[in-house]
C-alpha cells in the first residue's frame, strides 16, 4: 500500500501529461494483466532451483514489474473509491473463514475440495 504521498505524486504525474483519459477500468485492468505477465515472463522455462540466485539486473528489472502492478493497481483504486487496505482486510478474513487451518495446512486445494 502506498502513502498518501506517494499516491498523490502518482495522480500529479498522471494529470500533468493527460493520462486520465486513457485510464478506465477496463483499460486498467488490462494494464495491470499486461504488467503482471511481464514480472511472469522472468521465470518462463526457468528451473525452480535456477530461480534461487537471479542476477542483479534480472532483479531490477522485475521490481520495476512490480512498480508497474503497483502503480497501475493504485491508479485503479484511487478512480474506483476501493481502499486497498480495507479490501485486503476483507478479503484475509474471507479467505479465513473459507481456509480454516485444520483442513487447509500444506493444502494447495482450493476452499471448495477441501
Amino acid at each position: 500500500m502506498l502513502s498518501p504521498a506517494l499516491l498523490e505524486k502518482l495522480l500529479q504525474f498522471r494529470r500533468e501529461r493527460d493520462w486520465e483519459q486513457f485510464h478506465t477500468p477496463r483499460n486498467l485492468s488490462a494494464a495491470i494483466c499486461v504488467e503482471a505477465a511481464e514480472l511472469l515472463d522472468h521465470f518462463r522455462w526457468a528451473r525452480d532451483a535456477d530461480q534461487q540466485e537471479m542476477p542483479a539486473q534480472q532483479r531490477t528489472d522485475m521490481e520495476h514489474e512490480v512498480a508497474d502492478v503497483a502503480i497501475l493497481l493504485s491508479y485503479f483504486c484511487h478512480d474506483l473509491g476501493i481502499d486497498l487496505e480495507t479490501a485486503v482486510q476483507r478479503k484475509l478474513e474471507l479467505n479465513g473463514a473459507r481456509y480454516p487451518v485444520d483442513k487447509s495446512r500444506g493444502s494447495s486445494n482450493k476452499h471448495n475440495k477441501l
